[in-house]
């Protein structure tokens, strides 16, 4: 085989398989891309929220990091959870060495309201890892902890994507736009230039475990595939969408996401 696209997440786990590492090697097998992770935390968690987390010695994180780096190719990666500054300092040192567009999901804030990073991490993230970053993908909560701000509006989405890049300088930002309760649901990229919007309709489910993830995921996978930064973006929240509109009514809580969504699609045609 030729031209394999290689892509790396670096996250914790996910036992239910609705989000964390175990979402994005779905999302990356199901566009296509050969999918390796980082194990950073292991979560016992599932539909209903988080029950416990064992944090990886520092040790075992930077074995996995340089046994990738150092036999497989990685043409773009992602991190998820990553729970402390102890952890991010390590992953920050191994960056440089992966030389491919890095995505961030600014894992804060589980669906259910589990609360999976530490304090003083929010601030060592926005001061030393968002300037290495291709991409960040907030949550309308995760900018509001990122920028201080208040969102409330479309507005207020693009004033924090600008000053994510302009304060905390990442070069792009995607601020997701589920949590605004409005008509549509608005994803707002800006790229340091430029303001695009995606729009879809609002889908009316509960089963959404595992969105941000999936959706960073399928960004990750495209990039590596050398997609643009906005074709990668639009084909990735096409992917969500059609995910989400086949979400799995699995567990007692938020049910996930359908990484097999676009079968479906292929399948009614």
């Amino acid at each position: 085989m030729k031209n394999i696209h290689c892509a790396l997440t670096i996250a914790g786990t996910d036992p239910s398989g609705g989000a964390g590492i175990q979402a994005d090697l779905k999302t990356f097998q199901e566009l296509k891309s050969y999918g390796m992770s980082v194990i950073t935390s292991v979560v016992a968690q599932n539909t209903t929220g988080v029950q416990a987390i064992h944090h990886l010695p520092l040790d075992m994180i930077e074995a996995q990091l340089k046994s990738i780096i150092s036999d497989m190719p990685v043409h773009a990666f992602k991190t998820g959870m990553i729970a402390d500054v102890d952890m991010m300092a390590v992953i920050a040192r191994h960056i440089d060495d992966l030389q491919a567009p890095f995505v961030m999901d600014p894992v804060m804030v589980t669906t259910s309201g589990d609360h999976l990073i530490a304090e003083d991490a929010q601030q060592f993230l926005c001061e030393h890892l968002l300037p290495l970053t291709t991409l960040v993908t907030p949550n309308i909560p995760e900018a509001e902890v990122i920028t201080g701000d208040t969102i409330e509006t479309e507005a207020d989405m693009k004033t924090a994507a600008k000053k994510i890049v302009t304060q905390n300088g990442a070069q792009a930002v995607l601020v997701t736009g589920g949590h605004l309760i409005q008509e549509q649901s608005v994803d707002i990229l800006y790229d340091g230039e430029t303001f695009s919007e995606f729009p879809t309709k609002r889908i009316e489910t509960e089963n959404t475990h595992g969105t941000g993830c999936t959706l960073s995921a399928a960004i990750t996978a495209y990039l590596s595939q050398g997609q643009s930064l906005q074709t990668a973006v639009k084909k990735a929240k096409q992917y969500i969408t059609s995910a989400i509109t086949h979400s799995l009514n699995l567990g007692q809580g938020s049910g996930p996401t359908n990484h097999w969504a676009p079968r479906i699609k292929e399948a009614e045609k």
